[in-house]
């Protein structure tokens, strides 16, 4: 297909799937007679959108005597690129916007966009995200927890809205998100909630948890989940760990000993090693000593697990990359007009990772599950 304009194929084809449209809802030809006929056709207009191809003009078909049609062709798309838009075009409609979002708004929805607009496509979105997020739960043997924070407009000030997420890894060892929820803290109310709600939803057979000390997150846990060993993510503790070194020249050394506290084949190896570098740190770094003998040790529940799941359920990382992915769409918008709009765009983002996954490879083997651990 040499010296083909694939923008110009590519309009051809979905202008010519807007017009077959346009006829069925019509319900007849253009300029055919019959008493079937819905309305009238009303022309073409003209519209720009940016695709991954680059821009493209589209000629919209219109109707008019009353009925109600918009081409399903420039409506469908990734569910976290409408939810973005709808983001940027709901601070441009509250007068929250930059002037960037203003540019960014005219070329993702046109040369004007309304409240009604706004409205109508959310609650669209809205409906769909919902059912996603009540859908029934399974049994899932693993539990990773996070929560990250957006910058969210409430009540005219600026504020860090918490988003909390879990993700579960069922019986056939794939990985799916269990659910989302947005709030103005971290409290333990919040987070009880979220773990009820998961209960609520069908959730069982939890057997282990992984996440960071997060705030309210203890007691919540405790509370939902009581007999449920828990797993402080190894990752943050290494970074937590250098508030307490005393010097600069020490900080290497200092990650170095709690990794190989870390990569210990068995817990009594681990206790032993956390025991000779306590003892090697409490002159110099009482501090740090006190500290790793009272904290490291929340990081062994990992050992009780089968070797082949150790290394990727020490930490939450299993849901690092799903908020650096957060993160590249989240800082486009900056801000938020309030707590439905990054819900509604947080949840779209997870539901394509969460598809991707479940139709994807086996994240762990999970035969050796039930086998017992020496």
């Amino acid at each position: 297909m040499e010296g083909v304009r694939y923008d110009k194929w590519a309009a051809g084809l979905v202008d010519e799937a807007m017009r077959r449209e346009r006829s069925a809802v019509l319900q007849a030809e253009p300029y055919e007679r019959t008493d079937s006929r819905k309305g009238l056709a009303n022309g073409f207009k003209p519209k720009t959108l940016a695709t991954r191809i680059g821009l493209i003009t589209f000629q919209v078909p219109q109707v008019r005597s009353g009925v109600d049609f918009y081409p399903s062709s420039l409506e469908k798309g990734i569910r976290s690129e409408q939810a973005l838009k709808l983001a940027l075009a709901e601070m441009y409609v509250q007068g929250v916007s930059t002037r960037k979002v203003a540019t960014v708004v005219e070329e993702l929805c046109g040369s004007s966009v309304s409240s009604t607009q706004v409205s109508k496509c959310a609650a669209k979105l809205d409906a769909e995200l919902q059912t996603w997020r009540n859908r029934p739960l399974a049994s899932f043997p693993y539990l990773v927890l996070d929560a990250r924070y957006e910058k969210v407009r409430h009540a005219g000030c600026l504020v860090d809205c918490a988003i909390l997420i879990a993700l579960g890894v069922d019986e056939a060892g794939k990985r799916t998100i269990l659910g989302v929820s947005v709030a103005l803290s971290e409290a333990e109310a919040h987070w009880r909630q979220f773990l009820s709600s998961l209960q609520q939803r069908g959730l069982h057979g939890v057997s282990y948890i992984v996440s960071d000390d997060h705030m309210g997150l203890g007691a919540a846990r405790a509370a939902v989940f009581p007999s449920v060993p828990w797993q402080r993510c190894q990752f943050h503790l290494q970074q937590n760990a250098q508030a307490y070194v005393p010097r600069l020249e020490l900080r290497a050394q200092v990650a170095e000993d709690i990794r190989t506290i870390f990569n210990s084949p068995d817990r009594p190896c681990a206790q032993a090693r956390l025991k000779t570098i306590v003892a090697k740190h409490a002159t110099k770094a009482p501090k740090l000593a006190a500290w790793m003998e009272e904290n490291l040790p929340q990081a062994f529940t990992v050992f009780s697990l089968p070797t082949p799941h150790q290394r990727k359920l020490r930490t939450s990382n299993a849901l690092e990359r799903v908020n650096q992915e957060i993160k590249r769409r989240t800082r486009v918008a900056s801000l938020f007009p309030n707590e439905a709009s990054v819900l509604r765009l947080v949840t779209a983002l997870l539901v394509e990772i969460s598809e991707q996954w479940e139709t994807g490879k086996i994240y762990l083997n999970m035969k050796s599950l039930n086998q017992p651990q020496t």
